[in-house]
């Protein structure tokens, strides 16, 4: 029985490998037999299940309809195989293929695209897709196979993980910050704020509430358009504490008349969130243990810097 099961798992890796692949020549070579035992598992495997795997043609292998289906399922019994054998190797050996991340433009341009050289070098055989958008993508119907989100998700069928809980701070030029000096009102200093399809956003109600007078030569849902503002002089902008960290950017300096509306700057959360089904599926581990790793190091020196100012 156990031997049964060995060379089911086998007819599986042999798949998987195909399917990436789409040459029998290059899945022999992966898997360290010859092509004729790759040829030889993939039609055992057909006749188990009853349907065509692959159609073969010139330029290699042609996945079916069937095949397409297939993937998830053998990707998620090579998770379940990675875990079971607990062969931390094998996982990173198998970590390929192509990974769909589904963020908000400010996550992607200023922290993850930067990183991704890092994970390249760690991870050469996965690709990265990033939907850099603030639209939310439904993980349930594979629009995305990660998630970097500012709300929990709750559902059996997803696995979520808190990366952090930011504060939102007042942020801008070093030189628009001395020459504004110690606030003792947000009226006094120009405001960078969010438009009107935004209102409701947390952030931009805290502006509206301390800041209604005061005046607002930009109004912008464009977070990066906010950020090179305010970096320009423009006026302050109230951002998350990671982007207080970048050397463009000073905190606003107040007196003690605003200590209560410093302390009632917005908070928001950052959740990392995929399908139950992928979660330990070699190539979205490998995605999920590099962002926990990176957002966690860039919000921890971020928020010890800030409360250095």
């Amino acid at each position: 029985m156990q031997d049964q099961e060995s060379e089911r798992w086998d007819d599986v890796r042999v798949f998987l490998e195909a399917y990436r692949l789409l040459s029998l020549g290059m899945a022999a070579s992966r898997l360290g037999v010859d092509t004729s035992t790759v040829s030889r598992r993939l039609a055992a495997l057909e006749r188990r299940l009853g349907v065509r795997l692959f159609a073969r043609s010139r330029e290699g292998l042609l996945r079916t309809v069937a095949a397409e289906q297939l993937f998830e399922a053998a990707e998620a019994m090579e998770a379940a195989h990675a875990r079971l054998s607990r062969d931390a190797s094998s996982v990173e050996a198998n970590a390929e293929g192509t990974v769909r991340l589904t963020l908000d433009p400010g996550l992607a341009e200023f922290f993850v695209a930067p990183a991704l050289a890092r994970f390249r070098a760690k991870h050469p055989r996965i690709d990265l897709e990033l939907d850099a958008s603030p639209i939310p993508r439904d993980l349930r119907r594979r629009e995305a196979d990660l998630a970097l989100r500012s709300s929990k998700l709750a559902g059996s069928d997803l696995v979520t993980t808190k990366i952090s809980v930011e504060t939102w701070m007042a942020v801008g030029a070093p030189t628009l910050i001395g020459r504004l000096g110690a606030l003792s009102s947000w009226d006094a200093a120009p405001w960078i704020t969010w438009d009107r399809d935004m209102s409701s956003y947390a952030p931009a109600q805290w502006i509206a509430k301390h800041a209604p007078r005061a005046p607002t030569p930009l109004r912008t849902s464009h977070f990066a358009s906010q950020i090179v503002a305010a970096e320009a002089g423009l006026g302050l902008a109230l951002l998350p504490a990671p982007y207080a960290r970048r050397p463009t950017l000073e905190r606003a300096r107040t007196t003690r008349a605003l200590a209560a509306s410093v302390e009632s700057w917005p908070r928001s959360e950052l959740w990392l969130v995929a399908p139950r089904i992928l979660r330990d599926v070699p190539r979205v581990a490998a995605v999920w243990t590099f962002l926990v790793e990176e957002m966690r190091a860039i919000v921890g020196s971020s928020t010890s810097r800030a409360r250095g100012r």
